[in-house]
């Protein structure tokens, strides 16, 4: 099946759609893979979030303690060989759902973080944005010893934390403000803001093909994308371990690391396109 992805991508320039199976391999956990399907956790959503200071005084605990170990991460195979066929012009942009700023890390220069990044906080009484870090220096500070904690990492930066230590947790204000802060990423059951979708449906409309990576395609944000790219008649690629949403229209599915798969195709592909074949008409 190798052959038929190269087969489908080669002499076209393709957007690339990536999800947390992408970053797996970097010893980040996902929320619907083999290992995390088994303990399955439900993630705060946005309203719980906004109104319960008891919510956000949970999220901050397990966070402030999962950031020490999810900020360590570095890029793998995936994300390199991704900039590498985006530096030899192959990609018409980058699209991903995670928050991990990998694809960054590892070199890619257009790119869509359609669920934001944890890199940075922004406060939701008066907008104010703060570096992550900085953030963590100022928890830090008001929670001594924490840092020392002990816990099972979870998707997302997230922690394992029992709920009396998570009770006993002091959370920072807005700097300028003293307002709630938020990292600046989408929570389940927020709406991805409007202008983001836009610049990923760009990528995907100057598109000869649609390359998915790593994602089951379970939420709607990312699976829209794959909705547009059938709905142009554009050949559909996924690259996953286990079942994706876009499956029953894709023209190639490989069952694969993306990591192990991935530097393969960037090889093959080599340093440049040429012309693109005639596209065949689909079924």
């Amino acid at each position: 099946m190798t052959a038929a992805l190269l087969d489908l991508l080669r002499g076209r320039r393709f957007a690339v759609l990536t999800g947390a199976g992408c970053s797996t391999e970097s010893g980040i956990p996902d929320y619907r893979g083999p290992e995390t399907r088994r303990r399955a956790r439900n993630p705060i959503r946005f309203s719980e979030f906004v109104k319960s200071a008891d919510g956000r005084r949970r999220y901050w605990a397990r966070a402030f303690v999962g950031w020490e170990r999810f900020r360590e991460k570095r890029p793998n195979p995936a994300h390199h060989a991704i900039a590498t066929m985006e530096a030899a012009g192959h990609l018409t942009g980058l699209i991903t759902q995670n928050v991990d700023r990998l694809h960054h890390d590892a070199g890619s220069q257009d790119v869509v973080e359609l669920h934001g990044a944890l890199a940075e906080v922004r406060c939701l009484a008066c907008g104010v944005r703060e570096s992550r870090e900085g953030l963590q220096h100022r928890l830090d500070r008001l929670n001594p010893g924490w840092r020392s904690t002990r816990a099972e990492m979870a998707p997302d930066g997230d922690a394992e934390l029992p709920l009396e230590l998570v009770s006993r947790f002091v959370v920072a204000g807005c700097a300028a403000c003293e307002g709630p802060l938020k990292p600046d990423v989408v929570f389940f059951g927020e709406g991805v803001p409007k202008p983001r979708v836009e610049r990923a449906y760009g990528m995907v409309d100057a598109a000869e093909a649609l390359l998915v990576v790593g994602t089951s395609l379970a939420v709607f944000s990312g699976y829209r994308f794959v909705k547009r790219a059938n709905a142009a008649g554009l050949p559909i690629g996924i690259v996953n371990l286990g079942e994706s949403r876009g499956d029953a229209v894709a023209d190639v599915i490989v069952a694969a690391k993306a990591g192990e798969l991935l530097p393969h195709l960037a090889h093959e592909l080599g340093s440049s396109t040429s012309e693109a074949p005639p596209r065949a008409p689909r079924s």
